[in-house]
């Protein structure tokens, strides 16, 4: 049994006050799509620890993955060596992402995958003699990440990061998509960002934007053709392109990566979450040959080199992950979940509170028209049997992929009677 004194008041859990911290809960075991907690009560995850546990928890096939790379190393230093999991996830990879994304770089984490994709725009240009390109331009209410650069790249204002706006690069900012999924998008959506590229192109040495779904700033999904356009005026303006897939990789939008709804390539893509079906952290970032090579001319190198990239467990978990999903009828799954997340909760627009249901793959959001009480929600689904983490007016759903109709009625049910509960 843990200490909760010692942990309330020595721990600090993520976005929470030492002074005022929202409840914890402390957690036993996991299996499957439940989260066990110390005094017995079962949870139904509907977060996927944040999106990462496709596979839910415990399989076997992950665990065995795990077992059998610890017979061999847990992990070795990349500078100058190279082992089987590291190469065999980078085929993978190399695979599976959209065309032209030949080179890879294994982080530590999702915003870490993002610090690397900035610095390789920077330095793409630095090295092509264009050193004033140095700057991105980015949608708002977007989100990637907590690191320094990343936060820079968040929206200024609605964003998580408004505290450092003083001290943050000042990047070029438009707004953000407004045309639905599965909507044509006009041209004149695309005006602002068409205009700064126009006025700033030689200072902008890339876009960065997470393709359809806009996740933790705002849980949006937008017109495949905004992203047709985007990379259409990349190209015009001759800047880069810098997809975030780090939520949306690896099937949960309904492609195994959301470029493919708009059938498009990045220069730059990041992926993490989902890579290792949340047994360990781990990302990468991906690159085209040509941002290689520009990069590279003249002896460059990258600038950049984690202690622990490309960490020989985290890379067998991965590729042990992947290959589970790719055998798995995980196109399927998804469709079933989006089915049912769209049937179930869209009566929660009958509520008052509730301002719009938006569902994409296995993704299911219901925006109310006020910000929720973490504290209190949290308490009221955990009452339930469930785990449902909202966020300000968001209180969404991203299960594990393979949840089973009766478990996702639970989770929905309890989002259409937590909306309903104050009507």
């Amino acid at each position: 049994m843990i200490d909760p004194s010692f942990d309330k008041d020595h721990l600090w859990h993520p976005y929470t006050s030492m002074q005022n911290p929202l409840p914890v809960y402390a957690v036993s075991h996991a299996q499957g799509v439940r989260i066990y907690l110390e005094d017995g009560t079962a949870l139904i995850d509907g977060m996927a620890s944040w999106w990462s546990a496709i596979h839910g928890y415990r399989h076997p096939v992950l665990d065995a993955a795990a077992k059998a790379q610890l017979d061999r190393m847990s992990h070795v230093m990349f500078g100058g060596l190279t082992h089987a999991p590291a190469v065999e996830l980078g085929q993978l990879l190399v695979q599976l992402t959209p065309p032209g994304l030949d080179l890879v770089f294994f982080s530590d984490s999702g915003s870490v995958s993002v610090e690397v994709a900035i610095k390789l725009a920077l330095q793409y240009w630095i090295a092509g003699g264009q050193p004033g390109k140095n700057r991105l331009l980015t949608l708002r209410k977007g989100y990637h990440g907590d690191t320094f650069a990343a936060m820079a790249v968040c929206d200024p204002v609605t964003g998580m990061h408004h505290l450092f706006n003083d001290v943050l690069t000042k990047q070029f900012f438009v707004s953000e998509p407004h045309s639905p999924f599965g909507t044509e998008c006009p041209a004149t959506e695309l005006a602002e960002l068409r205009t700064t590229l126009a006025r700033h192109q030689q200072q902008i040495a890339a876009v960065i934007l997470e393709p359809i779904v806009q996740g933790a700033g705002r849980m949006y999904f937008y017109a495949a053709d905004y992203l047709l356009q985007v990379r259409a005026l990349c190209d015009e303006f001759n800047v880069l392109l810098i997809a975030d897939e780090i939520a949306t990789g690896f099937g949960r939008s309904g492609k195994l990566f959301a470029c493919e709804h708009a059938n498009i390539s990045p220069d730059i893509m990041c992926v993490g979450k989902a890579l290792t079906g949340g047994y360990l952290t781990l990302a990468a970032t991906l690159c085209t040959q040509q941002v290689g090579a520009m990069i590279s001319h003249n002896g460059g190198v990258l600038m950049h080199g984690p202690t622990f990239m490309a960490n020989p467990l985290a890379c067998a978990i991965a590729v042990a992950s992947i290959k589970l999903l790719l055998a798995s009828p995980w196109q399927q799954q998804i469709a079933a979940i989006e089915s049912q997340l769209y049937s179930e909760l869209t009566p929660c627009l009958l509520s008052s509170r509730v301002a719009a249901v938006r569902v994409l793959g296995a993704i299911g959001v219901v925006e109310m028209h006020e910000p929720v009480s973490m504290a209190e929600a949290q308490r009221y689904f955990v009452g339930q049997g469930v785990w449902i983490r909202p966020f300000g007016k968001l209180v969404y759903l991203m299960p594990p992929y393979i949840i089973s109709p009766e478990d996702l009625r639970q989770l929905t049910t309890a989002i259409l009677q937590f909306v309903q509960s104050a009507s």
